[in-house]
């Protein structure tokens, strides 16, 4: 997967970034939030740019995963505007320049979340590129008894998808998938 959304050209992902983009800024659960973390692409990743300038003429928050402390393998969001200074992190990720004295904003206090994948499946499985990140910053949500935010949105190009993947106990399923082709949202989450 990961090879075949390299290979797309320029003008391919561009054309299909904005099918995503169009789908998502009309659905409800877009609409309704008003503090929204994304994802600069990296490796391929499809690229909600599009959506992040609607959001910021929309007046909405926009936040960035930034890696947290050295040991903790998970993530924080920082504020994201059109002027925020960027570097790449260990992982050749563009993330906001921050300081220690610098708010960092934690995941539950986000309306939404959309989140980059390699591949998805019909039940809302989600392969992420290995480092847990996510999972690991999102496993509060296995002790909820009713989901109520973030909403976890998981976005990639349409042939990302597979017929089933196999799923640890660790994982967070999607809340929905955004595509080229379709925004859905999957029934054993409540919206």
């Amino acid at each position: 997967m990961r090879k075949q959304r390299r290979m797309l050209s320029e003008s391919e992902r561009q054309i299909r970034a904005l099918k995503l983009s169009r789908l998502i800024a009309s659905s409800r659960i877009f609409q309704k939030s008003r503090s929204i973390a994304f994802y600069l692409p990296n490796d391929g990743e499809i690229d909600l740019q599009s959506l992040i300038k609607l959001a910021w003429k929309q007046k909405k928050r926009c936040y960035l995963p930034v890696l947290g402390l050295k040991h903790s393998r998970s993530l924080w969001f920082l504020p994201y505007t059109p002027g925020t200074p960027l570097y790449r992190n260990s992982f050749g990720i563009n993330e906001p320049v921050h300081k220690r004295s610098t708010r960092l904003f934690r995941v539950k206090s986000l309306d939404l979340v959309f989140m980059p994948l390699v591949a998805f499946d019909e039940q809302g499985n989600r392969l992420g590129m290995g480092g847990g990140f996510y999972d690991r910053t999102l496993a509060y949500l296995h002790n909820r008894k009713q989901w109520r935010k973030p909403h976890l949105i998981g976005t990639a190009f349409s042939f990302q998808k597979v017929k089933l993947l196999d799923t640890r106990i660790w994982d967070v399923p999607l809340e929905g998938i955004a595509t080229d082709k379709e925004f859905r949202i999957f029934s054993h989450t409540p919206v």
